[in-house]
């Protein structure tokens, strides 16, 4: 199975007629990133937010955001009397030194009371009932983030079986040219020879001719990159999604297609590398979009 990098997930909860709303996102990276925006009231769950985003999500950029609706509210809240003071002296200070005027006093106050910490909540801990609430929504949102990857990941495994298919075509396509490819390079060495003025030993050159076509043998790539192109379909079959195993197997698969074509000495064989090049590059770029 292969999940998408990227998705999107919404949840609502009801508690005493308030909706609390939870949106959550993801997009690429390697780690699990995690941004959460949410009321002051639940800074001190925080840490049990990401543990419910890491477990369901794993790895991703992750952007989570809990809105309370206002019309409502769930929480008590108080004005720090001493701070509105406090803001309040300083900025008549600065208003008189400055030659900034206000219409009336209701507009300083209302700039005081967008200060940080005008307005607190004395309740500390958020009730049991209410964070089982909310706690179920961010569950909820997760899994259906979760969904929407592994919809995206059915059109990217789609993709790469199909992209993978077609590398084994063009391995396939080699072997039409390897025994001709032998031949032409066996009679170029001769007819160079045949040039030669000096004699040779044809018993060494028959030795060194069998060590040089060895070295240009690439039977033990065409087996390796066929082995790692159905290892990379098996991986990709897994009940769990592996990006980062899968990334790993495609830079084996081009480590094989690079030294076929480094040892061809092919025209028509270097044709169909470069198609397995193309390829390939085209899964390693989403690849970075799987998780």
């Amino acid at each position: 199975m292969i999940k998408s990098m990227t998705g999107f997930g919404s949840s609502v909860c009801l508690h005493e007629n308030t909706a609390i709303s939870v949106d959550i996102k993801t997009v690429n990276s390697k780690m699990f990133d995690f941004l959460s925006k949410i009321p002051s009231t639940l800074k001190d769950k925080e840490l049990d937010i990401r543990a419910i985003a890491t477990k369901i999500l794993e790895r991703g950029k992750v952007d989570l955001t809990i809105t309370i609706d206002q019309g409502q509210d769930i929480f008590e809240y108080v004005i720090d009397k001493n701070k509105v003071m406090a803001y309040y002296k300083e900025l008549e200070n600065i208003v008189s030194e400055l030659g900034i005027r206000f219409d009336n006093q209701n507009d300083m106050l209302a700039t005081i009371l967008k200060m940080p910490d005008i307005i607190t909540s004395p309740k500390c801990v958020v009730p049991d009932e209410l964070w089982n609430e909310i706690k179920q929504a961010i569950v909820s949102a997760c899994e259906l983030l979760d969904a929407s990857r592994v919809e995206e990941g059915k059109a990217i495994e789609k993709d790469f079986a199909t992209r993978i298919l077609l590398i084994q075509d063009y391995l396939q396509q080699v072997e039409a040219f390897e025994t001709q490819r032998i031949e032409t390079l066996k009679n170029r060495i001769i007819k160079q020879l045949g040039e030669l003025s000096q004699q040779y030993d044809e018993n060494r050159f028959e030795q060194e001719l069998i060590y040089y076509l060895e070295k240009l043998d690439i039977t033990e790539e065409k087996i390796r990159l066929k082995t790692h192109c159905s290892y990379f379909l098996e991986t990709m079959n897994d009940p769990i999604s592996n990006g980062k195993k899968l990334s790993f197997i495609s830079q084996e698969i081009g480590r094989e297609i690079n030294t076929l074509g480094s040892k061809a000495c092919d025209v028509d064989i270097q044709k169909l590398v470069v198609q397995m090049k193309d390829e390939l590059e085209k899964i390693k770029e989403q690849l970075t979009n799987v998780l």
